[in-house]
């Protein structure tokens, strides 16, 4: 090992959330080299600060990474952790993802009822992610869906206080701080998001010794699968206002990818199902692109 960095400082958001996953992406290296002295540098992302309005009116995904691609860049940190749902799907050249953990539960929680059909006609429901107020409103249209920001704690407040009758929360999350709320929507009729589960690590691209340690901890299937979904991503030329799910399915050499698109307001909606060959990132982004050409308008608005 003595090609490896003696030291790595690693880089994260300073929820309780992001932290638990740098605390994941620590013991895994540490497990792998207990020589190497590891640091988690925590900072405040911006998206963490701005919470009374939509991401996609303050600037979208970057909100949660330009901070850490700045300490990178700059040399503060040495890898930067990140929930890769949250990653802008165009990087900076200057940064590469090195690693995927093993992907955890990629599926939804519906906290606050035990099922949709409990919501009482004109229920409130808090979501800020487009993609679940879609799908929420395709399931319900009589509902309304409000804007809920903040972390996984204090929705569960906003949510006890009674501001709105239910919300929804990623299940690995919700695993990743202990918690045990909810009941979990399966994959087969509510998709999660892109990457949805995953824990991403990237390091600056010029720097090998980094990259070399932090490529030893990743999972070669939830890599594959999360570089399928992003790639498909890629096709849409989609950014967060655009309300969309994907799974990947790794099987060996292969992998089935899954997608649906839909407006706004859940009304309409598109959905395909494609094969490909494992790592050709180029069949998943032309498959998006075949999949928003199939779109009407009102979703096709919304892209590109």
């Amino acid at each position: 090992m003595n090609d490896r960095p003696h030291s790595l400082r690693i880089g994260t958001r300073a929820s309780p959330l992001a932290l638990a996953q740098a605390e994941q992406v620590r013991a895994r290296l540490a497990a792998l080299d207990p020589h190497c002295a590891l640091e988690i540098v925590p900072m405040i992302a911006s998206g963490d600060r701005i919470q009374d309005r939509a991401l996609a009116e303050i600037g979208g995904k970057a909100l949660w990474t330009k901070e850490l691609d700045l300490a990178l860049i700059e040399g503060r940190i040495d890898c930067a952790v990140h929930s890769m749902k949250d990653v802008e799907t165009l990087r900076p050249s200057e940064i590469t993802i090195a690693a995927v953990l093993p992907r955890a539960d990629v599926r939804d929680h519906l906290v606050g009822v035990s099922a949709l059909s409990e919501l009482p006609h004109g229920a409130v429901v808090g979501s800020s992610a487009p993609r679940r107020k879609a799908q929420l409103l395709r399931a319900r249209p009589d509902i309304s869906v409000v804007l809920f920001r903040g972390n996984v704690q204090t929705r569960l407040d906003k949510l006890a206080r009674g501001e709105v009758a239910a919300t929804l929360l990623a299940a690995a999350g919700l695993v990743r701080l202990g918690m045990n709320v909810g009941t979990p929507l399966e994959v087969e009729d509510w998709l999660p998001a892109p990457a949805q589960g995953a824990i991403g690590i990237e390091v600056l691209t010029n720097n090998p010794a980094a990259q070399k340690i932090v490529s030893a901890i990743s999972h070669d299937d939830s890599f594959a699968g999360v570089a399928a979904e992003r790639a498909f991503l890629v096709g849409l030329k989609g950014g967060c206002r655009s309300p969309v799910a994907a799974l990947a399915d790794v099987k060996g050499t292969n992998i089935k990818l899954r997608a649906e698109l839909y407006s706004e307001d859940g009304r309409d909606m598109v959905s395909g199902e494609t094969e490909f060959a494992r790592g050709d990132t180029g069949q998943a982004s032309a498959f998006g692109r075949e999949l928003l050409a199939s779109a009407p308008a009102s979703i096709k608005a919304l892209f590109g």
